[in-house]
């Protein structure tokens, strides 16, 4: 998406009659647009795959692929850029549907010049605002991204790409996982508490961040980096292997079933390790317990 306030804005217009075509280019270029044309949905996605336009105009209806399932695969590939339809006076239906395919608004034909352009100012510059804001979060390192009622992803952050990607298997397999996990933990209420997910090779926090528009939610991801420090805990302690995991986790406070989810054995099981790393220790509690480990963490930390 162009970035640039300085620069034209890109405007690509998809409509299978040729007059309307060039109506439209004259009426855009006249206001100083940058304009690209297409015949067909076909046509638009193949434009898409080389040049990423700040507004699209969309033809709802059109022979073979339609306007709304032109829409819906734009979605699916840049789901930043806005999609104005263009429909005719009486198509209530229609606008429905364009809505409903991922459209942020709707012109009606014949178009009026002045309506359009209005159009495109405001969505060209909202687009902008929110692509700075996702710039934002993205130098921050924030680990973001946005999900709709079904689990679809709308937007993520780079460095959730990176996570999804650092992960074993087929990314997108990863994200289907992902999403349906997501979408049983937001059924649990409007203020659904933290949930571990599963499907990345270090343990990952899902944080409700709120609901960013109608169906559409924020969700925060937290990593907990764990390389090399259980076996710090080992060394240092005397215990096992999977006794090191469980203090270490111990120290975060997380509870035995979480513990448990993490390092997939039963809460049971990490309660006897816990009983028997509580012996070797000569401590008599899990705070305890958890300061030493803190204790020994921080240290090896100063040292680095």
């Amino acid at each position: 998406m162009n970035n640039d306030p300085s620069l034209s804005t890109i405007v690509l217009v998809v409509d299978d009659s040729p007059d309307s075509l060039g109506l439209l280019n004259q009426t855009l270029n006249a206001a100083g647009l940058t304009v690209l044309v297409a015949l067909s949905g076909q046509q638009a996605l193949a434009i898409l795959q080389r040049i990423t336009p700040d507004v699209i105009l969309m033809d709802a209806l059109m022979p073979g692929m339609d306007g709304f399932e032109t829409c819906t695969r734009i979605k699916q590939q840049l789901p930043m850029v806005p999609v104005i339809f263009m429909t005719g006076l009486t198509d209530v239906e229609h606008v429905v549907k364009g809505f409903d395919a991922g459209g942020v608004d709707y012109v009606t034909k014949p178009i009026k010049a002045e309506e359009v352009l209005a159009r495109i100012r405001v969505h060209s510059q909202n687009a902008r605002l929110m692509l700075s804001a996702h710039n934002a979060l993205d130098q921050a390192g924030q680990f973001l991204l946005c999900i709709n009622q079904t689990g679809q992803l709308l937007w993520a952050t780079p460095h959730v790409h990176g996570l999804v990607s650092q992960a074993e298997g087929e990314d997108s397999d990863l994200w289907l996982f992902l999403g349906q996990q997501l979408v049983n933990w937001l059924q649990q209420g409007p203020q659904p508490a933290p949930v571990w997910l599963e499907g990345f090779g270090s343990p990952v926090q899902a944080h409700f961040g709120g609901e960013h528009q109608n169906g559409q939610y924020l969700v925060r991801l937290e990593t907990c980096s764990d390389e090399g420090k259980p076996e710090q805990l080992r060394e240092k302690l005397g215990i096992t292997r999977r006794e090191s995991e469980v203090l270490y986790w111990l120290s975060y406070g997380k509870t035995n079933w979480e513990i448990a989810q993490i390092l997939n054995m039963s809460p049971r099981t990490v309660n006897k390790h816990l009983e028997l790393m509580f012996r070797k220790l000569g401590v008599d509690n899990r705070t305890a317990a958890a300061a030493m480990s803190i204790r020994i963490l921080g240290d090896s930390a100063v040292d680095l």
